[in-house]
């Protein structure tokens, strides 16, 4: 059994931060961190410029309606645009969606002339739009949205014109991604893994690692779609057995007990009981941020599942 705060990864919080020291650098933990509300997603191309809210942009009645559509249906939208490029979109509304819920998470992308175009109800079901085709290759989005909040823009455009040289067709500028405290953000689709707090250098390597299909724990905030508790409780078990594979470690079941949540999770060949509770911590930034963030800390950690030695497994 273990018990006690586990080792984390650091981050940075505070929302609007302007604090020249402190913030944005990993002085935090970003664990258990990723945004919630986010099985399923619209990506619409739109070179901007964007409103705070998505609903306050002003954008061609197509793209207000596709947005209306996403949100009724729990689908999570986003605009994205290049980086760098600011040119309008001819020929048609460029789409794309996921399933990160999927035991299999998936991608596809489309051009469409209107939203009837697009069977949202499909992408819900688990199901790749007619009007669609598979996406092979990962899709990297780093929140670069000024009018939500000024340090996405002044630390994620950077980010995402440097990552964007490396893997030009696969990294896009999004809207909002949730977590303005931890710019930048970066997303991985189709799995929804979240980095926050992300140098360009840390960047570079968080998206090598899911292209081979791993994780880097530094700074990895979670996989969207799931409660926070269960993020923390699936970061532990990869902390305590070293398990990266993106598919590696996943929870159970869980139950919670007011703020305390105990999960079963799996990983590296065994299952493990996962007791996980909320802490808060002050951020380093004054009053220019938000002054307190809540993480989670391990309270214990037991292994149910014992693994076979070499030796055993003869005989």
């Amino acid at each position: 059994m273990i018990t006690g705060n586990a080792p984390t990864e650091p981050a940075a919080p505070a929302r609007g931060c302007t604090h020249p020291a402190g913030c944005h650098t990993g002085e935090l933990p970003v664990h258990a961190s990723a945004t919630v509300g986010a099985r399923f997603w619209l990506l619409v191309e739109h070179s901007g410029p964007w409103a705070a809210r998505l609903e306050e942009c002003r954008l061609p009645e197509e793209i207000h309606i596709l947005i209306k559509r996403a949100t009724t249906l729990g689908i999570r939208p986003q605009l994205i645009r290049r980086p760098g490029h600011r040119k309008p979109v001819n020929g048609g509304i460029h789409v794309m969606v996921a399933d990160s819920a999927a035991a299999e998470p998936w991608m596809a992308e489309g051009v469409i002339a209107g939203p009837d175009d697009l069977d949202l109800d499909s992408v819900v079901a688990g199901v790749v739009p007619e009007s669609c085709i598979l996406v092979k290759e990962p899709v990297f989005l780093v929140c670069t949205h000024a009018k939500r909040n000024a340090c996405c823009a002044r630390i994620g455009l950077p980010l995402a014109r440097s990552l964007a040289e490396i893997l030009p067709d696969r990294v896009w500028e999004t809207s909002h991604v949730g977590g303005d405290r931890y710019a930048a953000n970066l997303v991985c689709l189709p799995h929804g893994l979240y980095y926050g707090s992300m140098s360009q250098a840390a960047a570079l390597a968080a998206a090598d690692a899911y292209r081979s299909g791993e994780v880097i724990l530094d700074r990895f905030r979670g996989r969207a779609g799931i409660p926070e508790p269960l993020q923390a409780a699936e970061h532990f078990v990869r902390i305590h057995t070293g398990e990266l594979s993106v598919g590696g470690v996943a929870v159970e079941s869980s139950r919670s007990d007011g703020a305390v949540t105990e999960a079963f999770v799996r990983g590296n060949g065994a299952r493990f009981r996962v007791v996980v509770e909320p802490m808060t911590l002050k951020t380093p930034c004054g009053m220019a941020c938000a002054e307190t963030i809540t993480t989670y800390r391990l309270v214990t950690l037991d292994r149910l599942t014992p693994v076979l030695h070499a030796t055993s497994a003869l005989i």
